[in-house]
């Protein structure tokens, strides 16, 4: 009758990676999103974006700056 010879190394290494698995899978749990709400999530930041961009005053900004001309300041 022989002993079955075991290499600790890889039960080790093993045992790490069922760690490592089980933990990812509880973060995607705590923490993950399905890819309907990923969706969701970039399309309501688009449409917030169109928003503002169409919000944004376009022009020459460098007329709006000669009003304020301050004359005590002229020589």
């Amino acid at each position: 009758m022989t002993a079955e010879i075991i290499n600790l190394n890889k039960v080790r290494k093993a045992r790490e990676r069922a760690d490592r698995e089980r933990e990812a899978q509880e973060n995607r749990l705590k923490y993950g999103q399905s890819k309907s709400e990923r969706g969701l999530a970039d399309a309501q930041h688009r449409k917030s974006q169109a928003e503002l961009d169409g919000a944004r005053r376009d022009g020459n900004h460098e007329a709006d700056d000669a009003d304020d001309f301050d004359p005590g300041n002229a020589s």
